[in-house]
């Protein structure tokens, strides 16, 4: 009797067993989890210093949890991948966006120290943030090509850019009036949103050349790049605002 379903082979850890593109996602997808891991945790001993004001702890602790919760979603991602013998974990990926995207973006006003007038910046680059993962999965879950594809697709795009003229626009004044140290971090920051995150809208598309495959192995670099190397880039700016290079002045 011929089975209904297929099974499916679950990757090996062994470099060989599978074909090199599986592999090395697979090995990103590891390395990705462990780095996540690693971020949190550096953050998360940052908030043991002793010079923090409530909005800098504010912000550590946004680095902390946005690493953290990757750690958990890439470890579920992982086994995904790995069990499935390589299909994408698209919903899971979409849910670590949902959850860490927003705590990014909701760290340039908190940088900023804006305070209660920057409530309507909070919800504006969150509001924006929802819709465009949002309309994203809707994309990503419509036939690739049609036109369900293109319009959610554009529709995310669009997202995206009214998130960048938020960042280099609305809050321009605010960052070139903030301290030097901040400004500089915060500007590196709006890079990170700019560049960074053009990888993913890149990576959606590939499936259009006929081989999507790649794009996991790319969504897995630029995450721990758009995480962790933001959140370093946070702790920098830091540092520096409160003039100490070691853990704590006491």
């Amino acid at each position: 009797m011929i089975p209904l379903i297929a099974e499916t082979t679950a990757l090996s850890l062994q470099f060989i067993n599978n074909s090199p593109l599986e592999s090395v996602t697979l090995y990103t997808f590891f390395t990705a989890t462990i780095a996540m891991g690693a971020g949190a945790a550096f953050f998360g001993l940052m908030l043991f210093r002793g010079d923090l004001d409530a909005e800098q702890y504010t912000v550590v602790t946004l680095s902390t949890l946005i690493c953290g919760i990757a750690c958990v979603n890439y470890q579920q991602m992982t086994g995904v991948y790995q069990q499935t013998g390589g299909e994408f974990p698209t919903a899971l990926r979409y849910i670590d966006w949902l959850l860490t995207t927003p705590l990014l973006l909701l760290t340039f006003p908190l940088v900023l120290g804006l305070g209660w007038e920057s409530l309507k910046v909070f919800a504006q680059l969150v509001l924006l943030d929802i819709a465009m993962i949002g309309l994203g999965f809707v994309a990503e879950i419509s036939p690739v090509g049609s036109q369900n594809w293109w319009l959610f697709f554009a529709l995310s795009c669009g997202c995206v850019v009214l998130i960048l003229v938020t960042l280099f626009f609305s809050l321009a004044e605010a960052i070139h009036d903030a301290p030097e140290p901040l400004a500089k971090s915060l500007m590196a920051m709006r890079l990170f949103i700019l560049i960074g995150w053009a990888i993913y809208p890149i990576g959606f598309l590939l499936p259009l050349s006929g081989n999507g495959a790649p794009r996991e192995l790319i969504y897995n670099v630029a995450d721990v790049i758009n995480k962790v190397g933001f959140g370093l880039v946070v702790h920098a700016g830091l540092i520096s605002s409160i003039g100490s290079s070691g853990w704590a002045r006491r």
